[in-house]
Order: structure tokens, then sequence, then C-alpha cells
């Protein structure tokens, strides 16, 4: 009995720190599409905006979504899928002369890498070379910065194996309990399903009855299931094996030339690779199909995915992402997706001269913040807007944080970075029912899912208004949010007890939403302004 008393408890911590909290009104599939007066749900306002630009023209907006790949064969994606004119598929030969073979969808920057280590993990080994077995008082001056971060990245590494190998232990035991517990349930009330009526009504002096009872039934109560206890076990093993691995690198399998930041024709044409279901989420957000009756309604209806596979299970890395950027800006993007996002960048000059390059050339960059539950004034989630060692900063850029269906107190996922100085603006990114592979659907959290809601309004914009620049789009999207500035809500993070409540206007620079409505009208005005 007390055993099960304390996997319950482990249970509750465990929902309380991965799962978003809501109101009493419940998210329904879509409802990131809603408009807060006429559906009583804080969406974007899609449908509204479309009835507003009825009877207008439209042009094609490509948006770039580098991420982890893209089932451009997905039921709800097909015929929204960039297609490179100038490449014939499958031939083996670079047809336009850009540098990459059958580059007709998109491009593979990672190869056949699925997973890969923390950046952490990297630096860390990267140090190692120099500081193992030193002492501080063996260490030059010029050498004392990256001694001091050495040692720091030791310790944290140390603490996050030894934190995720404790929760790894308990959910495995929680997991065993639970299915064990279940199945003496079934047995006990002779039913293939239990439920929480049928188990209200058992009443035993037997411990392991009652206690089999209470776990089951609070699982139920909480709307847990199995298979989430499974996917987290999956995922504290990625962590363990991979993320944090000094021994793991699959670098070598790419075949280029790492130490090289500059190189650029590396990689294959191989858009997607099995359980990798992140950028088909991604994509279905900007732009599943409108009005076809399957699946789900994108936010743009003009719109093309360029896929680029930059991004595994673990931390893209800085090489990757700053040729991806470079690309996507070559083959004609209007707005680059990123929803990634790391707490270190060695290598950011890289990075920054290919975000300089989107921005000399009218693209508009959009970034989820993260999903941290951190200030990001404070810590960094790159890449960043700020160019190093400088005070200037990229114009025509958006860093998104995740907003919920919720009242006051759960208006803001929980999970959501933000920073008064650093985020730009919120969006819906809590039960966010959208495209995953093999032409399935489903319900997806995270800023990651948040930033494509803002590219596709961004799209539409563009799509309808193209005499708007990179820059001003960027600064109507905040400035047609809809205000929330006084409103009490819970500051995101995790808290042992209440958490701490903040006004929503401190979180970002716009103290809004994000809304599709607002913004095609104030495009609009902006439109019949220029020519008065």
């Amino acid at each position: 009995m007390k055993q099960s008393i304390l996997l319950i408890g482990f249970f509750a911590f465990f929902l309380s720190a991965y799962a978003q909290d809501t109101s009493d009104k419940k998210a329904i599939e879509g409802w990131h599409n809603l408009d807060r007066v006429s559906d009583q749900y804080m969406g974007v306002s899609s449908t509204k905006a479309y009835e507003f630009l009825k009877g207008k023209d439209s042009r094609t907006i490509i948006v770039a979504v580098i991420d982890a790949g893209v089932d451009i064969n997905h039921e709800d994606l097909v015929g929204n899928i960039w297609v490179n004119e100038g490449e014939i598929a499958g031939n083996g030969i670079d047809d336009d002369k850009n540098g990459y073979v059958d580059d007709v969808h998109g491009w593979n920057f990672i190869g056949d890498v699925v997973h890969d280590t923390y950046e952490a993990t990297r630096m860390f080994v990267m140090y190692s070379t120099r500081f193992e077995d030193k002492t501080a008082d063996q260490i030059s001056k010029s050498d004392k910065k990256d001694f001091d971060q050495y040692m720091s990245l030791k310790s944290e590494i140390k603490r996050q194996v030894e934190e995720n190998q404790s929760q790894l232990t308990s959910v495995s035991n929680f997991s065993v309990m639970f299915q064990k517990s279940n199945r003496l349930m079934k047995a006990y009330l002779d039913t293939e399903e239990v439920t929480i009526e049928l188990l209200t009504g058992v009443s035993s002096t037997d411990a392991k009855i009652t206690g089999a009872r209470d776990m089951v039934k609070y699982a139920l109560e909480t709307g847990f299931n199995e298979q989430e206890i499974l996917d987290y076990l999956d995922h504290l093993h990625i962590i363990l094996d991979y993320g944090y691995n000094l021994e793991f690198d699959p670098r070598p399998t790419i075949g280029d030339n790492f130490e090289d930041v500059y190189e650029k024709y590396y990689g294959n044409s191989t858009l997607y690779y099995d359980d990798q279901s992140h950028g088909t989420q991604v994509a279905g957000v900007i732009a599943a199909k409108r009005g076809n009756n399957i699946g789900i309604d994108g936010i743009a209806d003009n719109v093309k995915i360029m896929a680029i596979r930059a991004v595994p299970d673990g931390d893209e890395r800085d090489k990757d992402i700053a040729n991806a950027i470079i690309y996507a800006v070559d083959n004609g993007a209007h707005i680059i997706n990123m929803s990634f996002g790391k707490r270190f960048s060695p290598r950011k000059e890289a990075v920054d001269k290919a975000i300089q390059y989107a921005e000399s050339k009218g693209v508009l960059l959009i970034h989820a913040s993260g999903n941290d539950g951190k200030d990001i004034d404070i810590r960094d989630n790159f890449p960043t807007r700020t160019y190093s060692n400088s005070n200037k900063s990229a114009k025509g850029w958006l860093e998104i944080g995740a907003s919920s269906w919720g009242d006051g107190s759960n208006f803001v996922a929980s999970f959501s970075n933000y920073g008064k100085k650093t985020v730009d603006v919120f969006a819906p990114g809590v039960a966010i029912y959208s495209t995953s592979p093999g032409n399935t659907y489903d319900s997806v959290d995270g800023t990651s899912f948040a930033s494509p809601l803002t590219a596709g309004v961004a799209a539409l914009v563009m799509s309808y208004y193209p005499e708007l620049d990179s820059k001003q789009v960027a600064k109507l999207i905040m400035d047609s949010s809809i205000k929330f500035l006084d409103l009490e809500v819970n500051k995101p993070g995790e808290y042992e007890g209440e958490p701490d409540m903040i006004k929503f206007s401190e979180l970002s620079r716009s103290g809004g939403i994000i809304n599709a409505y607002e913004a095609v009208k104030m495009a609009e005005s902006m439109k019949v302004g220029s020519k008065n």
C-alpha cells in the first residue's frame, strides 16, 4: 500500500511537470483556428480572416521548414509542397547547378542521422582534450574562461544524467506497477475495460486491491494512459543513450568536414525518416490543405513548404542551421520557420552570417522561444536575433512564446519560455491538432507549434499584401496581436507550490497573442494608407 501511494505521488509530480494545466474548458480539435469572440477560444481567427479577404487575389508564399524532416506525401500536405522546377527527380544529376543533387522538394543536411548529442555534451568532450585531469592552479589566465566552462559543463552533465536516470528508474517502476494494477482490476471486476465508475464501486479490506484501485483511478481521472508513460520512458532513454552520452558521435556518417563550418555541399535529398514526426506536425500547422474535409486546416491557403532537414533528436549543429538558412534563401523562401533551440552555440558566427544574409534578401525568420519555462532575457535559447560581439540584431525576426486556451491562471503554456526583451509575441501552442507522418494526425504541445502558427499568419499577410516587406510584416504581427496588458497569468515554469502570478505584458515585447483577422485588417489599412 505504501509503495502504491508513493508511486501515485510520483505520478502527480510527473503530471505537473510535463502536462499543461487547463481550466474547465477543454481543447477541441483545431481550436487554434477559432475566434475569441464568436467561438470563445483564444485562437488566431483564421476563418474570420478569410471572410475579410474574400474576393482578393493572392500570391504563393514559400515557407522553409528547418526541422527533423517532412512527410511530403501526407494526404493533407500534397499539393502544398515546394517543387524545385529546375531539378529532375531521381536522375542523380544536379540539374539546376545549385550544388545539391535531386533537391526537388528541399534538402537534408544531416544525412541518415536521427539521434545526436546535446551541444553541452559536445562542448564538454571538446574541452576534455585540453583540461581532463587538470586542476584550476594548472590553468593559464588565457584558458581560465574555457576551463571554468568545462567545469560547469562537467557538473551540469553529471547532474542531468543522475536526475534522468533517477526518473527513468521511478517511471519504469511506476509503469510496471500501473500495468500490474490495471491487470488486477480487470480480473477483480471481470471486465476488459476498467472505468472510473467501476473503480468507484470497489470496496475491499485487501490492501492490494485498494492500492491497485487508487492507482488506476488516479491515472484515469488525470487522463493519462500507458502509451504516454511508455513514450516518456523512450524519451528518457534517448536523453541518456544519446543526448548526454560522451561516447556517441554520429557525425562521421554524414561525410562532411565538420571542422569547416562554412562547407556547404553535403547531405542528401531524403527528407523524412521513420519516427521523426516533428517536422510534419510543424508543416501541417502552416500548410495543411484548407477546406478539403481531410484532417485539419492549416493557416495559410496559398503556400508551399520547402522541407529542410537539419534538426536531429538532440541538439542541432550550428553548421547545419547556417547552411539550412542559406539554402532556403537561395531557393526562394519568403519565410523560414525554426522550431528548435539549444543553450549553447559555439559557432554562432556562422549562424549570424546566415541570418544577416536572409535579412539582406528580405526573408522573415520566425523562431520558437523554447519549452523550458525560463526567462530567455537571462538564459539564452539559440539561435538568437542578436549578433555576436555586437549590439545589432535582426529586424525581420519574430521570437514566439506559447499560449493556451484557458483562463487567466492557465492562459500561458506552463512550459513556454518568455522574455520582456527577447520574446515578441505569443501564439497558441497547447493541444495543437496537426498532421503526423503516414496520413495520421495528432495533438501536440510546444512553442514548436506556436512558431509555425505565426509563420502561417505571416504567410497569409505576405500572400495577400505583397507590398509589405518582412520587417513590416514582423512589426504588423506584433502590433495587431490581441493585447492583455494587465491580465494576471501563471508565470511559466515548474513550482513546488502554487505558481507565481505575473502580468501577461511582462512575458513579451508586445503583450499580445497573434491574430490573423486583426493582422489582415491592419495590412489592409496600411495598403489603403499608402495610396493616399
